[in-house]
């Protein structure tokens, strides 16, 4: 018996050393089962839950530095920063283009304004610079517009390989000089001018019959029959196959409509005006012009 109770007052095992608590365990409490040595952490003991581990925030990025003010160093730029024997071939290039254009000015200024002293003392120099690149008229504004389309057309008495002779059709060598020009960004100066020019030629120095006037009468008329010939070899097929003897030539002059706002009336056939038979000589249809 007195075993049993000395085992029953033991420290720990009797139901006297058992106290009620109303304390609720945390889970933090140590149990006597921690590494020796280790004790439990703050957040253990407080129940609070550590801090989750983020990575640092980048550092910011410094700031660029203020541009710089103006200062009295800078570089120089342009001519200014070429040496000085570039900058003399510089203003030297500067100065001929300057002059060029003056005189360029001056001397369609001089063919278009009225004749005065400086036009009939220097005239041919004035044409010689002018024309025929730089012609200028008066005819797209005033005082009388073109209001009529003219087309040049020819034709020829051809001599065949056979000894016969063989009259071509009527070929329109505006319309071929209005084909070539029509979508082409630059057309060269003969499709524009050549024949025109020629045209007007011959009309400016023959009376209303056809008959020239003249030295310069009997130049239009070689200048004009050249073209006409050259043109038919070289888009006329019974030409080309035969020698040409003789042309003919002739325009076709049609008005242009007005508009239809306007309520004027023009005729809308045709008008020809036909020049006598040219002959051919032989160097002009072997020649150079083939």
């Amino acid at each position: 018996m007195a075993d049993q109770r000395s085992l029953d007052e033991e420290p720990g095992h009797g139901p006297a050393d058992e106290k009620p608590t109303d304390e609720k365990p945390t889970g933090h409490e140590p149990t006597g089962h921690e590494p020796e040595g280790q004790e439990p952490s703050r957040h253990e003991l407080t129940g609070q839950k550590p801090p989750s581990h983020q990575p640092p925030e980048p550092a910011p990025a410094p700031a660029p530095d203020p541009a710089p003010g103006p200062t009295s160093g800078l570089a120089p730029r342009g001519l200014a920063a070429l040496s000085p024997r570039y900058q003399a071939v510089a203003a030297l290039a500067v100065a001929v283009i300057v002059v060029g254009v003056g005189v360029h000015l001056l001397m369609v200024f001089l063919s278009l304004a009225p004749q005065n002293t400086v036009s009939k003392q220097h005239g041919k120099a004035i044409d010689a610079w002018v024309f025929p690149e730089f012609e200028q008229n008066w005819k797209l504004f005033a005082p009388n517009p073109l209001q009529q389309n003219i087309a040049v057309q020819v034709r020829a008495d051809v001599r065949m390989k056979d000894g016969s002779v063989r009259t071509t059709g009527w070929t329109d060598l505006s319309a071929q000089d209005g084909a070539a020009i029509k979508g082409n960004p630059a057309p060269s100066h003969t499709q524009q001018n050549e024949l025109r020019r020629a045209w007007d030629f011959v009309t400016a120095t023959h009376t209303a019959d056809n008959r020239p006037v003249g030295m310069r009468g009997a130049l239009s008329e070689e200048y004009l029959r050249r073209i006409a010939v050259m043109r038919l070899y070289r888009t006329d097929p019974t030409s080309r196959i035969g020698v040409v003897q003789r042309v003919q030539v002739r325009s076709c002059t049609i008005n242009v409509p007005p508009p239809s706002w306007s309520g004027e009336q023009v005729p809308d056939k045709p008008v020809y005006r036909l020049l006598p038979w040219w002959t051919v000589s032989a160097a002009e249809a072997a020649g150079g012009v083939r």
